[in-house]
């Protein structure tokens, strides 16, 4: 990390076994990203529950360029499991703020229309052409619905684009006619 981490406990009698847990997940969050301007965490006791015993709340701050990444909704009736819940959401956003970084987000692509102009029942297979003329060849396990046997020649569906070591394909195909 490249920021000191600022530790902040209160209304707990502070022990150095508590910093040295709360260091000890810190410093395993630069393996998520190496970014991290600041760390701050505050471990409290908020106020007496009425129904359960203490309530602790740790609270953990994230500094890193251009978004600013809070955890402020763990609460346990064990500081050490709050602690931990804390930081494991902490890595969850971590790693979800580097992901979007690189680009690694999965995008849902729209689907594509065709006109099926071949089909070849008895091995399998067909053709789809789109209204640009692009053509897509489809296998019988990447029909949706209804059926492969209910498909036929000038059909109307809609497919996923697929890029396989052959060409283009549809996957998920989709009857546009009920």
């Amino acid at each position: 990390m490249l920021v000191p981490i600022q530790i902040t406990i209160r209304d707990i009698p502070n022990s150095g076994a508590i910093e040295s847990k709360i260091q000890q997940k810190a410093n395993k969050l630069s393996r998520y990203c190496d970014r991290i301007n600041s760390c701050r965490v505050v471990v409290e006791v908020p106020q007496k529950h009425k129904h359960q015993g203490k309530l602790y709340t740790v609270r953990i701050d994230l500094t890193v360029p251009g978004k600013e990444l809070v955890v402020n909704r763990v609460t346990n009736e064990d500081l050490y499991v709050a602690i931990r819940d804390a930081f494991n959401a902490a890595r969850r956003q971590l790693s979800n703020y580097t992901h979007r970084l690189r680009g690694d987000i999965k995008v849902h692509h729209e689907p594509m229309r065709g006109k099926i102009i071949r089909i070849f029942p008895e091995q399998g297979y067909g053709f789809i052409v789109t209204p640009e003329g692009v053509e897509y060849y489809f296998h019988e396990m990447n029909v949706m619905q209804p059926t492969f046997a209910e498909l036929h020649v000038g059909k109307w569906v809609e497919f996923l684009e697929i890029v396989a070591g052959d060409g283009l394909q549809a996957a998920q195909v989709k009857s546009l006619e009920h």
